[in-house]
């Protein structure tokens, strides 16, 4: 259900096709998958429909990839699922919604990488083009790549219920990253592209390595360190070196602390999510477990 409370079935969506984009509207359709946010329909072999079925602010966040990501993609090496039409609300479903392409592979929660090396090369290949400087219009983010002060206060109450609920061992030793991070001189080049969210459940996996990057509802413009935590949260033990000796321009050592702190703040928002979920949201995401833990365990193991 949505918060228009109007069930998303299969006969609806073939309903707003056939309104909007009848050229489409006969195409085989099926379930796709659920998120926080919004819910997809596989569309013949090649597409998806994309609805927003939970959060108010999937709207906004729809009509955002659409507007930008079209352009941002064709410069990145990996698939992303480039928006292809747009859906404007109507008495059926007073909601906005797109059709994208579809990306192909199994999320990296579900099917960790197994060749390590060539996962580091392709992710830093793909985060390299993505930070380029972005333009004055650029999205912001939703406590997406500003100062780590402004997340300070949410991720202390994140790691304490983590803390009290026994999820997160050595507490202590996960606010000494945290506060190392914080530290860290702030970001003081131009704000670049960033992905925003690149945790297991957003990056696919095939063959063993990275095969695409989707969700980019939380696209904007600001300090690539947001998006430098991925090293430690995505690749297997001892690859994070070989992503930064890949990646252009290499990172500073300050940007390194500063991406150690989102590492940490994704690793313990991860270790929740999978225990119980979110937001009052019920059940939990079991699978987001154990590479959240991988993580932290990695960053605290080479904490100075």
């Amino acid at each position: 259900m949505t918060h228009t409370d109007i069930e998303v079935t299969a006969e609806l969506v073939r309903d707003l096709l056939r309104d909007q984009h009848p050229d489409l509207a006969d195409h085989p359709l099926r379930f796709g998958a659920r998120g926080w946010d919004s819910q997809m329909w596989r569309l013949g072999d090649d597409l998806a429909v994309r609805l927003p079925w939970a959060t108010r602010s999937a709207d906004a966040l729809l009509r955002k990839e659409h507007a930008w990501l079209p352009a941002l993609a064709a410069r990145l090496p990996l698939p992303v699922p480039v928006p292809q039409r747009l859906g404007e609300p109507s008495e059926r479903f007073p909601r906005p919604w797109i059709v994208t392409t579809w990306v192909p592979g199994t999320p990296a929660d579900h099917v960790p990488v197994a060749r390590a090396g060539e996962a580091a090369d392709a992710l830093a290949g793909f985060l390299t083009a993505l930070h380029l400087p972005a333009p004055a219009d650029a999205p912001a983010g939703r406590g997406r790549g500003g100062p780590l002060d402004e997340v300070a206060e949410a991720f202390a109450e994140q790691l304490a219920s983590a803390a009290e609920l026994g999820l997160v061992q050595a507490p202590d030793a996960v606010r000494a990253v945290w506060e190392d991070a914080l530290a860290a001189p702030e970001w003081s080049g131009p704000p670049v592209w960033l992905h925003g969210d690149l945790h297991p459940a957003n990056v696919l996996t095939a063959d063993g390595t990275f095969c695409g990057v989707i969700d980019f509802g939380d696209l904007c413009a600001g300090d690539p360190a947001c998006d430098l935590a991925a090293p430690w949260v995505l690749l297997p033990d001892g690859a994070a070196d070989r992503f930064h000796d890949a990646y252009r321009p290499a990172a500073d050592a300050a940007t390194l602390r500063r991406a150690r702190g989102w590492a940490v703040l994704r690793a313990v928002a991860g270790i929740l999510i999978a225990d119980a979920g979110v937001h009052g949201r019920p059940g939990g995401k079991p699978t987001w477990g154990p590479p959240a833990h991988a993580a932290l365990r990695r960053l605290l193991a080479t904490a100075r």
